[in-house]
């Protein structure tokens, strides 16, 4: 099997990541996942995993941890998502001193690995088809399975996982794992997983099941911690939480954390945003929450993989004159979160916003946060079937207050070469709205 063949038949699998449209309850099924894993020999069993689910700042603590981990001379499996470009982003390997080049997306997996594998999947999926399963596979369940087979191959120190969508039900909670990390809550997906924070958090709540973890939960609605709380107690897991047991300190890219493990002082981090530090102070805390199973990082490793870590299309400065911001902020949360980056670590004297929102996504909540920002707004829509009209979406933009000079593109790549031609010098072209958007823009 060649790796372009190895794409076609991933991708013949149903991907809900492009459905917006489907029955979260019946369309993902953990016991299926389970099942098939058990026909490849059960490649998650014997992974140390740190387990990383919430709304939102969770690519950003499974780039913290993996980084630190890299640095304290562990091989570290990272299995993220969606991807910006290409497939192979969602499964890496990160090794100490490593040879090549470091890079934005060190480690990927190679192609023929990846063909490789996908034949060994597609063995498992005809033999997987004759049996009285509990329906088709999809395409992150099949990837997620991929990710395990390699990682054990690889014989990985760690692995450091993110959940897809929500957690409970999600292809990766099929794996045991010894820390689990919980992210801010915030409302996403409702159609999927709830109309209220506490609904929400119970789905993201399900990746809590070993006695033995230890589960950190950042700062969180009053409701959603009492989700938390009481998840644990049911499984007996230990919780701690941000603010309570895991607090930090600082301004800007430098600061210091305390844990129940130990404090560390004179950190920094490269990625932009308040919201960076405490997503970098998570993870220091997952990482020395593994000191308890008897693995330890100290201070230097600490320190040199926070300022390693590299998180693409997270307030990335993607190139300057005109400076270019992409990121992938897709609910309320993030877009406030990223109006405050914006504002606390650039100056420029015009913001064009390129946006492109995914139909299922709070439209309105995350115009209303990134309207105030844009002089000029330039509409366009990925090639994912889940991404509004861009005609839909100038109404968000509409009314109420001054509204800003609009422009309606039908490509990214449009709007980017718009964007680039209206830009001067001294101006911001921010990208965002969906990381499928920002990743067509890296492409255009």
């Amino acid at each position: 099997m060649t790796y372009q063949q190895a794409l076609l038949y991933l991708n013949s699998f149903i991907n809900y990541e492009k459905i917006a449209d489907y029955s979260y309850q019946d369309s993902l099924r953990l016991d299926r996942v389970r099942d098939f894993l058990r026909l490849l020999g059960s490649p998650e069993k014997g992974l140390k995993i740190i387990h990383v689910a919430g709304s939102k700042g969770k690519g950003s603590v499974c780039a913290f941890c993996a980084y630190i981990l890299r640095e304290a001379g562990f091989s570290v499996g990272l299995y993220t998502s969606p991807h910006l470009s290409d497939l192979r982003e969602r499964i890496r390997v990160l090794r100490p001193h490593p040879a090549e080049k470091k890079d934005a997306f060190e480690g990927l997996i190679p192609r023929p690995a990846l063909a490789r594998l996908t034949k060994t999947l597609q063995r498992a999926v005809k033999v997987y088809q004759r049996s009285k399963a509990a329906g088709r596979l999809s395409f992150f369940e099949v990837f997620t399975a991929l990710a395990f087979l390699y990682f054990k191959e690889k014989r990985v120190d760690f692995v450091v996982l993110e959940t897809g969508l929500g957690g409970r039900l999600d292809a990766t909670n099929a794996a045991s794992s010894l820390v689990c990390v919980i992210t801010p809550i915030s409302l996403e997906h409702t159609q999927k997983l709830g109309k209220t924070v506490a609904a929400i958090a119970t789905e993201k709540a399900g990746i809590i099941k070993e006695k033995r973890s230890i589960v950190l939960a950042a700062s969180q609605d009053k409701k959603a911690r009492q989700v938390f709380r009481d998840k644990c107690l049911k499984a007996g897991a230990r919780l701690y939480e941000a603010g309570r047991d895991i607090k930090y300190n600082g301004c800007r890219r430098a600061f210091s954390v305390s844990t129940p493990w130990g404090r560390c002082d004179h950190l920094r981090i490269r990625l932009l945003g308040r919201h960076q530090l405490a997503n970098a102070a998570l993870a220091v805390g997952a990482v020395k929450a593994l000191s308890c199973f008897g693995f330890q990082a100290g201070p230097t490793a600490l320190r040199k993989g926070l300022q390693a870590a590299s998180w693409p299309a997270r307030c990335e400065v993607f190139r300057r004159n005109p400076l270019v911001v992409l990121d992938g902020a897709q609910n309320l949360a993030s877009a406030k979160a990223l109006k405050e980056a914006v504002r606390d670590n650039f100056k420029f004297r015009k913001l064009i916003l390129v946006i492109g929102v995914s139909s299922d996504k709070d439209i309105r909540g995350i115009c209303k946060q990134l309207k105030p920002l844009a002089r000029e707004v330039i509409l366009t829509a990925s090639h994912n079937p889940r991404a509004m009209d861009p005609v839909e979406l100038s109404g968000y933009f509409r009314g109420a207050g001054k509204s800003p000079v609009l422009h309606i593109t039908g490509s990214v790549k449009e709007a980017k070469a718009l964007a680039l031609r209206a830009a001067a010098k001294d101006d911001l072209i921010l990208v965002t709205g969906s990381l499928f958007v920002a990743g067509e823009f890296r492409d255009a």
